[in-house]
């Protein structure tokens, strides 16, 4: 059965990449994993709401080969926890220069600017959009980011936004019919983004 999803043929040609195909995708947190928002609590905690469906989206993501980063300006236990939960591996916390923190998580995982995506919402992340293979955005992020990337999404910052993104990809790469098709078979294992 054919995957109802679809996105036009010259997107999909950008977000391969070079050809080789995205290694990774780097998601801002504040504005792209979350809608924004900051909660703050009397002793100085801090929420932030986070969306299921983006969470799996993450772990799809990985699954079919596409490595999940994250970098964001702000450090926080629950971000920490979220990103542990769903297993990201790779991130940079209170970073004030995305590029160098991107550069270094490049470094690391041995991989070109050109096998990168990246979604992001406000200026801190502008250098970082402009080097990467592939650049997108949710549709509230500052005008000046989104007159900057290839893609902005349908979907809203921590309502899905994540998830469009990772489907663009794993569509552009050849790998969400064969996730979608291994979910509906019900061999797709057990991804919980709970």
């Amino acid at each position: 059965m054919a995957p109802s999803l679809s996105f036009a043929p010259e997107l999909l040609l950008r977000a391969q990449g070079a050809g080789l195909g995205m290694k990774a995708a780097i998601f801002d947190v504040d504005g792209v994993l979350t809608d924004g928002t900051l909660w703050i609590g009397e002793r100085g905690e801090r929420f932030k709401p986070f969306s299921v469906l983006d969470g799996y989206g993450l772990k799809l993501l990985a699954q079919g080969g596409i490595e999940p980063l994250v970098i964001t300006g702000r450090d926080s236990a629950a971000v920490r926890r979220r990103l542990a939960d769903l297993g990201v591996g790779r991130a940079r916390f209170g970073a004030q220069d995305k590029l160098a923190a991107a550069a270094q998580l490049l470094a690391e995982a041995r991989l070109d600017w050109s096998e990168v995506a990246a979604i992001g919402d406000d200026w801190p992340d502008l250098p970082l959009l402009g080097r990467v293979g592939f650049a997108a955005a949710p549709p509230g992020a500052h005008a000046e980011v989104r007159a900057a990337v290839h893609y902005v999404t349908a979907a809203r910052a921590g309502a899905g936004a994540a998830r469009e993104f990772c489907d663009l990809l794993l569509m552009a790469n050849g790998r969400y019919a064969a996730l979608l098709d291994a979910q509906r078979g019900g061999s797709g294992g057990t991804l919980d983004a709970r």
